[in-house]
């Protein structure tokens, strides 16, 4: 007997590679230890949270027996919360926001999960530029949407007139990911602009009676920007622009799962407010009742730091020089901390069984939608990199 769906059965078997990938790396460890395995699989974030965070936690335990202290709150947020939000995105996104466009979620997965069930009906599809994370499918796809991957060209900058092309009136939403997850690529202020006005002239040209076309920006890696690079604010661009972001990777606390959407304020108060109303019945109804209220108060006491992001640049630098020495082509990420490269010989399933045999662990770019390479997390110590060296070399030869 079946205990569980077709289209659930269907989406298990479609598992995300980087929790496989991940799991084979516990087996090794477990079998041959830690320090014998080289483990490039999960984007777990190491470097320890700002100093700052100590000193919140004493103050938020010496607070914990007042009103939410750790008690439920508004299903949208602590209010003094969304406000530190709303002028901490104002200033990041260059545009003045209030407490109401601004809605704490349970990190940037549950945000995104939020969105689509409040807009997505069986059928919708959701564009996106591929490669891509993984589960943005299932995210979609627990409301019977679905996923429509665009390549973006060789360097994964944004093939605009490709997404033109995949956008039907059955396209509810476009997905950008700046700093990329897996590539590392920042989009640049062009490209954003052009897909702006890409998502505005299909609004336009849909009828009053219609649903939009939406933009929406995942931004959990912003701060992770290298060389003086820039990541262009999306929120200003179009009013049907949604930022969606979580303190994840830039204070790591991907364990306390804080995270945010926010609106353009043009499009908070369109039709009534109805959209920010869905998303706040929405962020209760799903389960989620309201983000973890320490991991709340944590984050907006320090949003405005980040982690040492210089140690992510070193990590960088570091695996750039062991995959150039290893031959291993690849563009350099200017953000995020990942590297997408090619794999040796094209076949990405091959290289990364080649590199289990070395004990390094790396996920195939297939299931980023992206063939013929694989995804490197550089969330570990320096150590490990220049240790998996001389691994690499041997994976690359067994594949020629």
């Amino acid at each position: 007997m079946q205990t569980v769906t077709n289209e659930f059965r269907e989406a298990a078997g479609k598992a995300s590679f980087i929790r496989k990938m991940f799991e084979k790396g516990l087996e090794l460890k477990a079998k041959f230890g830690a320090d014998a395995v080289c483990d490039f699989s999960l984007g777990n974030p190491d470097v320890p949270p700002p100093e700052a965070a100590r000193a919140v936690l004493h103050r938020i335990a010496d607070d914990a027996i007042k009103p939410l202290g750790l008690g439920y709150c508004p299903n949208a947020g602590i209010p003094a919360v969304r406000e530190a939000m709303a002028k901490h995105l104002s200033a990041q996104q260059g545009m003045p926001l209030s407490s109401g466009d601004v809605v704490m979620t349970v990190g940037a997965a549950s945000a995104l999960v939020c969105f689509f069930r409040a807009t997505i009906e069986k059928g919708d599809e959701v564009v996106v530029p591929s490669p891509y994370f993984v589960e943005y499918g299932n995210y979609c796809g627990h409301f019977g949407g679905k996923l429509v991957p665009v390549p973006t060209h060789d360097d994964f900058t944004l093939d605009i007139p490709a997404i033109a092309s995949a956008v039907t009136p059955k396209t509810r939403a476009i997905i950008i990911n700046s700093p990329n997850n897996p590539t590392g690529t920042i989009y640049s202020r062009a490209e954003l602009e052009s897909l702006a006005a890409l998502v505005e002239k299909t609004n336009a040209s849909r009828g009053e009676g219609e649903r939009p076309l939406f933009i929406l920006s995942d931004e959990p890696y912003r701060a992770f920007a290298y060389d003086g690079a820039e990541v262009p604010p999306v929120l200003p661009l179009a009013k049907w622009a949604v930022v969606l972001g979580s303190f994840s990777k830039t204070l790591s606390m991907a364990g306390e799962r804080i995270g945010y959407i926010a609106l353009n304020p043009a499009l908070s108060a369109m039709d009534g407010g109805a959209l920010m109303s869905a998303l706040i019945l929405v962020n209760r109804t799903l389960g989620y009742v309201n983000a973890p209220v320490i991991g709340q108060r944590l984050a907006a006491a320090i949003c405005n730091e980040t982690v040492d992001l210089e140690i992510y640049r070193r990590r960088r630098d570091l695996m750039a020089k062991v995959l150039s020495d290893a031959g291993i082509e690849f563009t350099m990420p200017r953000g995020a901390f990942y590297f997408f490269p090619k794999a040796p010989g094209g076949d990405d399933a091959k290289f990364v069984d080649a590199l289990l045999a070395e004990r390094i662990l790396a996920v195939p770019g297939s299931g980023f939608g992206r063939k013929g390479h694989i995804r490197l997390s550089c969330s570990v110590d320096e150590k490990i990199i220049a240790r998996s060296a001389e691994g690499f070399k041997r994976a690359v030869e067994a594949c020629k």
